[in-house]
């Protein structure tokens, strides 16, 4: 019997075989930075019905492969979580690189009482004035929140007393979930953190295919659709993030 997990950290993924290896070497660097400390960490890699080798190469790597046939990342995400074992539970997309701390810096944080959970933040593979410009319009969100990106966490036990991710939604269940779980760590006087000197890479690729300075036109489009109704946004929200590669 393989000992238990302290996190588990679940990976998304939809034909991810070309980004995939450079996330899972950078996951194997900090699980061996937090093993040193006597830490574990499983990782989960939940193919959304990839048509490439992803689930081949994630398998090869020693993750644990979970098919999940509903084209969601939120039906993903929650596909991965349902066979966690660790009482942390970790979320990144397949597309990034974490940091070498950044599953020492999460265990630290879930040790105080008063975490309900957090994220370790993000920074771009690359930069532009486009990109920078476009990276500075959620600050103001994420300061308002408190939510964040790059690798999330939170305890295993809330995501599953919470119901985990809405998956009658295309968009936005990430901020969805994190509504849910604030409230509730309202009333046991606890809060959401936003880590300090691990951050999360993520790719460019949606500035790669649209331009960088695409969302100075998308998210008026998407901020139309939203008002036009859940259909509307749902058809925008498909053919921005799940259609193409």
């Amino acid at each position: 019997m393989h000992e238990s997990p302290d996190i588990s950290l679940v990976i998304p993924a939809w034909n991810e075989a070309q980004r995939l290896p450079r996330l899972l070497d950078s996951v194997e660097a900090a699980r061996a930075r937090f093993a040193a400390s006597g830490g574990r960490v499983e990782v989960i890699v939940a193919d959304n019905g990839s048509t490439d080798a992803t689930a081949a190469l994630a398998a090869a790597r020693g993750c644990t492969v979970v098919p999940v046939a509903k084209r969601c990342i939120a039906s993903a995400r929650n596909g991965g979580a349902a066979v966690a074992r660790a009482p942390v539970l970790a979320f990144v997309d397949a597309d990034s690189v974490v940091h070498p701390d950044v599953f020492v810096a999460i265990a630290a944080a879930m040790a105080r009482p008063r975490t309900l959970g957090g994220a370790s933040r993000v920074t771009m593979e690359r930069w532009s004035i486009g990109i920078a410009l476009s990276f500075a319009l959620m600050v103001p969100l994420v300061w308002a929140t408190g939510f964040d990106t790059g690798v999330v966490f939170w305890r295993r036990a809330d995501f599953e007393a919470l119901g985990g991710y809405d998956e009658t939604r295309m968009l936005a269940e990430d901020v969805d979930f994190l509504w849910r779980l604030r409230r509730l760590g309202r009333q046991r006087r606890q809060r959401l953190v936003r880590l300090q000197g691990v951050p999360t890479t993520t790719s460019a690729r949606k500035f790669d295919t649209y331009g960088d300075w695409h969302w100075f036109t998308q998210v008026p489009r998407l901020a139309w659709h939203l008002l036009r109704g859940k259909r509307a946004a749902e058809g925008f929200a498909r053919k921005y993030w799940y259609e193409g590669r």
